[in-house]
C-alpha cells in the first residue's frame, strides 16, 4: 500500500524522502511505520517517538514486536547500536533490554546516550 498524498500534501517517492511517507501514511501501522523509519538508518526511540507522535515508551514496546518481525525476515536484520556513558565512555553492550539505561554501572553518572537501532540488509555470500 502506497500513499500518495496526505490531504494536500503530496509525498515524494519513498526512496526520496522516505520519512514523510512513513511519518504520514495513515493505513500502515505504527511497528510498520517503525520499520520503514529505521530501515538503513540508526534512530533513537525519541527521534522515532518525534516522528510517530507517540510517546517514547509506546516506541519501545514496538520495538519488542518489531525484533521478532525482523528475526523471521532472512533477508533483514535488526542493528541496536548500544547506550554509551558520555562521562566515562562505558558501552553497554551486553544489555538486552532496548530502553536506556539509567546510570553508568562504572561511574554512576547519569550522562547516557541513548541507544540507536536500526534494520540492515543481509548480503547474499
Amino acid at each position: 500500500m502506497n500513499c500518495f498524498h496526505a490531504g494536500k500534501i503530496p509525498l515524494y517517492p519513498r526512496h526520496l524522502f522516505p520519512y514523510h511517507n512513513a511519518m504520514l501514511c495513515s493505513e500502515r501501522t505504527p511497528r510498520q511505520r517503525i520499520i520503514d523509519m529505521i530501515t538503513g538508518t540508526r534512530l533513537s526511540s525519541y527521534q522515532l517517538a518525534q516522528m510517530l507522535g507517540i510517546r517514547e515508551r509506546q516506541v519501545e514496546e514496538h520495538l519488542a514486536h518489531v525484533v521478532k518481525t525482523i528475526a523471521r525476515d532472512k533477508t533483514r536484520r535488526f542493528i541496536l547500536d548500544p547506550a554509551r556513558c558520555q562521562d566515562c565512555d562505558f558501552v553497554f553492550r551486553d544489555r538486552r533490554r532496548l530502553t536506556s539505561p539509567s546510570r553508568c554501572p562504572q561511574c554512576r553518572s547519569e550522562s547516557i546516550s541513548a541507544p540507536r537501532y536500526g534494520i540492515d540488509s543481509v548480503g547474499r555470500q
